[in-house]
């Protein structure tokens, strides 16, 4: 989608606008107007002009025009989910069903000499 540099940390706003123009090049490489593509993707031109713009959007509406530009597979590059985990492998568990809060460290007991 994007052209993100993997080594350098981006703002929000920053992803949001890379996003956004990543996704109006691709509108205009397929020869579609703003109005064509909201409508396609059932949303508003000006959500579809915000989204763009990176001047922040819903998550649905860059789902439903990710969607209309045929691109959801773009959507699987996010986070695969592995397909083997080795922990599993090694003892008879049920697949984690939820994430858990890090375990708080005991405090350490310093015995002083009497």
């Amino acid at each position: 989608m994007a052209r993100v540099d993997p080594t350098r940390s981006y703002t929000p706003e920053e992803l949001e606008h890379e996003i956004g123009s990543s996704l109006k090049r691709l509108r205009i490489n397929c020869n579609l107007e703003q109005a064509v593509l909201a409508e396609r993707a059932g949303v508003s031109t000006r959500a579809l002009r915000n989204l763009e713009l990176g001047n922040g959007s819903s998550l649905h509406t860059l789902v439903c025009v990710v969607r209309a530009l045929g691109r959801q597979e773009w959507f699987a590059t996010i986070g695969p989910v592995a397909t083997i985990n080795p922990l599993m492998m090694t003892r008879g568990a049920e697949p984690r069903q939820r994430a858990s809060k890090p375990r708080a460290k005991k405090p350490e007991i310093k015995h002083e000499p009497q």
